[in-house]
């Protein structure tokens, strides 16, 4: 497999089980992406590293992500109030945020899209459709795509 032509991006995994934080960076390199993976693993962190507040204050550090892997379920704040919140601030809406979830119910897919996520995928339970996944969203997203301009404000 040769290395993925497209650009680099940063990209915010907000994800708090440990074996899917393993699983999404194994993807990664395994695919050969050439992306910085930054993860969170609750809402509240994840707000406070897009606003860069708190542990996240340096912005050279934590910088403001290209794409936002976002699960649904999660400790402190879930995922839908965290999408809620980035679709509702001006300097965060233009952000791609891809749910990645195990939840496949009617209802928090069509919650996703009302709240206005870019796309919502229902993650696999085998490893390899995993890194399939993974590598394909890379390619459509990274490559295929025109990302917002980065602003960091």
């Amino acid at each position: 497999m040769t290395e993925h032509s497209g650009r680099t991006a940063n990209i915010l995994l907000i994800e708090d089980d440990q074996e899917d934080q393993w699983a999404t960076k194994r993807a990664f390199s395994k695919g050969r992406l050439r992306n910085t993976l930054y993860i969170v693993d609750n809402g509240a962190e994840a707000l406070d590293f897009l606003y860069n507040r708190g542990n996240y204050e340096d912005k050279s550090k934590y910088p403001r992500p290209d794409i936002i892997l976002l699960d649904l379920n999660l400790p402190v704040l879930d995922g839908r109030a965290v999408l809620t919140e980035i679709k509702e601030s001006d300097a965060l809406r233009a952000l791609p945020v891809i749910v990645l979830t195990t939840s496949t119910q009617e209802e928090d897919i069509l919650r996703s899209y009302n709240l206005g996520v870019n796309s919502y995928i229902s993650k696999p339970v085998d490893f390899e459709k995993f890194i399939s996944i993974i590598q394909e969203l890379s390619h459509y997203w990274l490559e295929l795509v025109v990302l917002p301009p980065s602003h960091h404000s």
